[in-house]
């Protein structure tokens, strides 16, 4: 039977580059596990996948795991892999379980009618909708989804069904606090993390929160979704877009008191914030209480670099980290999470009670035992290699047949920008499609009001269209646009 951790995900912190790269790997490891990212009992990953994940030696990453197992920070069972047993010297805390319900214990009795993630642009239309940011539906778990519910609900107390914590069930959150840390390299708790219905959702609850804490701007990015703009501008927001270049957001004095960012993958341009430009904001937030909004847009679904960590890492307190489900698993889960700093978190969750709460419990306990049990990393590992060969597929096909248009923006994510070949505007492209039944998406669609002009061009999903029908949605795009 195939081991559900032998694709284990994990983020670390190490010098590729240097001349001592097992040195780098066993200080990132030790640290990984001091504070907490990897706790007793974490599987690691098999050395042949962690060496592929890191572009180095075998060898090498079995001579770390051989060293560190000998001083007491991991052990290794033969036929049974490699585990973490903790800092030596120190015991090994017992493993998360269900709080008791107190008698006396209020109820939270919270709605579920609160908006979720992003709806589709398009209804009915053209055959193949190459929606940016949809996955490929088809590819859902299925069976390892029910066996997960079928286990967490035979495992649950009674209670677990009454109205939930506004946070969201405890061991969803302690799950995801342990995931966010190793894969992301975040640093949560559970008592500060809060599940939602989606980054829709979040960007609601933290609007509200940051208006009700006097925030009157919020700084965004100049191309980003209309629909998460029109979320902060109905809860009262204004909005000061900033510029974009090479190197993601560019800082700007605009008197904002919060802003959003995409910094691992920018929706829709597809740059990686720089590191140095990270800094800035993160000093902006300390010097001024300001509130950092973090999108993890793409943050698991990276191909051609090392995995970035989450900025949020870099000022804990004064960074909201967003994330979702929607691509690793199904937007219609409905299910995304926020880990809030201690200043922000009163007002979150009166926002969350008014707004409404999370998925329903059986959701959450099935997505808590999916991420205990390995089967959410293995979920993200089989959809990058399968996303990873569409996205190779998608820009061999137009470099060999549209030979003007120009491809960006790939190096992580569901969608591509393709710059128009010269000469052609984007109605042009849009409508052409549409005569060969394709859905597009136009970038101008993407720029907030005062936005630079960018060359005419495209914004192209490529993980909605099922396998079968992938090769002629890009087939019939390419004819579109050399038509």
């Amino acid at each position: 039977m195939e081991n559900l951790w032998a694709n284990l995900d994990l983020h670390l912190d190490l010098d590729l580059d240097g001349p001592r790269v097992g040195r780098s790997l066993e200080d990132a490891l030790r640290a990984a596990v001091r504070d907490g990212r990897l706790p007793p009992g974490t599987r690691l990953p098999a050395t042949r996948v962690l060496a592929a994940d890191l572009g180095i030696a075998r060898n090498t990453v079995g001579g770390v795991y051989a060293q560190l197992t000998a001083e007491g920070w991991l052990t290794a069972r033969t036929g049974a892999g490699t585990w973490v047993s903790g800092v030596p010297g120190h015991g090994v805390p017992p493993p998360a379980a269900w709080p008791a319900k107190s008698a006396n214990q209020p109820a939270n009795q919270l709605s579920n009618s609160a908006p979720g993630h992003a709806e589709s642009l398009v209804s009915g239309g053209p055959g193949y909708d190459l929606h940016p940011g949809v996955p490929d539906l088809s590819a859902f778990p299925r069976r390892d989804w029910l066996a997960a519910t079928r286990k967490a609900l035979s495992a649950a107390p009674d209670h677990a069904l009454d109205y939930p914590d506004p946070r969201g069930l405890p061991p969803l959150r302690g799950a995801l606090a342990g995931y966010l840390a190793r894969v992301r390299g975040a640093l949560v708790s559970p008592e500060r993390t809060l599940v939602t219905a989606g980054f829709k959702h979040s960007l609601a609850i933290l609007s509200t929160a940051l208006r009700a804490r006097g925030a009157v701007t919020i700084a965004v990015e100049a191309y980003g979704l209309p629909v998460h703009r029109d979320v902060m501008t109905g809860t009262g927001l204004r909005l000061a877009p900033l510029p974009l270049d090479g190197e993601g957001a560019v800082p700007d004095d605009n008197g904002a008191g919060a802003v959003l960012l995409t910094p691992a993958h920018q929706f829709p341009l597809g740059m990686t914030l720089a590191p140095g430009r990270r800094r800035q904001f993160a000093e902006w937030a300390a010097a001024t209480g300001g509130m950092i909004v973090e999108d993890d847009y793409d943050g698991e679904f990276r191909y051609d670099r090392h995995p970035v960590g989450a900025m949020q890492a870099l000022a804990p307190e004064h960074v909201v980290y967003g994330g979702t489900a929607s691509k690793a698993l199904a937007p219609g889960l409905r299910i995304g999470w926020l880990a809030v700093p201690a200043r922000l978190l009163d007002e979150v969750l009166d926002a969350a009670r008014v707004l409404g709460g999370g998925p329903d419990t059986i959701t959450q306990l099935a997505l808590a035992e999916f991420l205990t049990s390995g089967a959410y990393d293995r979920q993200v590992r089989l959809a990058r290699l399968g996303y990873r060969r569409r996205r190779d597929e998608l820009a061999a096909a137009l470099s060999a047949r549209v030979p003007g248009a120009r491809v960006t923006g790939i190096s992580a994510g569901l969608h591509a920008v393709v710059e128009l070949p010269p000469g052609q505007t984007e109605d042009e492209a849009i409508a052409s499609a549409a005569r060969h039944g394709v859905a597009v998406y136009a970038l101008s669609w993407c720029a907030a009001g005062g936005a630079a002009r960018r060359p005419p061009s495209l914004v192209v999903g490529y993980g909605g269209p099922p396998g079968h029908a992938f090769t002629t949605a890009v087939a019939r795009l390419c004819a579109a646009l050399s038509a």
